[in-house]
């Protein structure tokens, strides 16, 4: 008998279709065909996250009615999947379940797969918008706060009124943000909903692609925000990074990047670091930061298969301030440690 030992294996035996999702530095869908390659270890995770692969695995017979695993497994140096946690699991569930995945699980069984040091629990907006993405993918109903979300956007509620919003019906919204008018109502949203409805609102398009009029929206009300909310705008924009670019060389202009901005650019917005400009401006904020958080930045984003080597030929890049260069030899003594 086959032994399974990928999890594709192991939904293909159990007759289901399935999703994959990236749920690490933004929720956005893996291409199956791609992910086998991760499994058979012939591709590194294109996302990584501090040295893991966070995912979500969404299977089912009925669509009506899905199963979903959230699972977080250690890569080695290179990116490559550690197949070791993944036997792990997939033991325990076999143990379980056998091959019928679909059945219904015991209190302890779940307890025991909750508990598992491979599982996780996604942080509330990004499950939010999970939900909203997986709900329509599958034809499934939005959620009973879409409908009060959206009066609320449209401006037909009092904006004073935000505290009755759900986090799951923005997310609802976003999900749809190319439906009807939900165009306008997210325009609208930047500019005249409470400063906590944008922020979550934030929180949530970070994770989709947003469209280039509302990109623009973002980034011309980005200089006005206050210093704490200028890194969730920012976040907004990971999809446009010729948005986010400019948005990040107009901060850079008045002053020094914050942490709050490196690290939405390190966890959201990596992908305007293909830009030597943009990469530059990047690296030498980062270099004006304590060296224990330039090196875990650094180590966290040089393993983004995308953008690694260009990162690794800064190292090597005579044209780079004294401030940069020291930053990256108190990083290299830190690796021979």
């Amino acid at each position: 008998m086959h032994t399974i030992s990928t999890f594709g294996e192991l939904l293909n035996a159990a007759n289901s279709q399935y999703l994959i999702y990236d749920m690490g530095r933004r929720v956005q869908p893996l291409d199956v065909m791609a992910f086998r390659q991760i499994e058979a270890l012939a591709a590194p995770y294109p996302y990584p996250i501090q040295g893991h692969a966070c995912f979500a695995l969404v299977f089912w017979e009925q669509p009506s009615a899905p199963f979903i695993w959230f699972l977080k497994l250690p890569l080695d140096e290179q990116g490559l999947l550690n197949p070791a946690g993944r036997s792990q699991f997939i033991e325990m569930l076999l143990a379980a379940m056998g091959k019928n995945l679909q059945q219904a699980l015991t209190e302890a069984q779940q307890q025991q797969l909750a508990s598992h040091p491979f599982s996780y629990r996604p942080a509330q907006e990004k499950l939010a918008l999970f939900n909203a993405l997986v709900r329509r993918q599958l034809g499934q109903a939005a959620s009973s706060q879409y409908e009060y979300a959206c009066q609320y956007l449209s401006g037909k509620v009092n904006r004073d009124q935000w505290q009755a919003v759900g986090l799951q019906g923005l997310a609802d919204i976003c999900a749809r943000a190319d439906l009807l008018d939900h165009p306008a109502m997210l325009l609208n949203a930047i500019a005249s909903t409470a400063k906590e409805v944008q922020i979550a609102l934030c929180q949530l398009l970070e994770h989709i692609t947003i469209s280039p009029q509302l990109a623009q929206h973002i980034t011309q009300a980005l200089p006005q925000q206050e210093d704490a909310v200028q890194a969730y705008f920012l976040r907004a924009l990971a999809s446009q990074p010729q948005y986010c670019i400019r948005a990040i060389t107009s901060i850079a202009s008045q002053q020094k990047l914050s942490q709050e901005c490196l690290l939405a650019i390190a966890a959201r917005c990596w992908l305007v670091l293909k830009q030597a400009p943009c990469r530059k401006i990047f690296l030498e904020s980062l270099a004006l930061q304590t060296q224990d958080f330039f090196n875990g930045i650094f180590a966290d984003i040089v393993a983004i298969p995308a953008i690694r080597p260009l990162l690794l030929s800064e190292l090597r890049n005579p044209d780079r301030s004294v401030q940069l260069s020291a930053a990256i030899g108190g990083l290299f003594r830190n690796t021979q440690k």
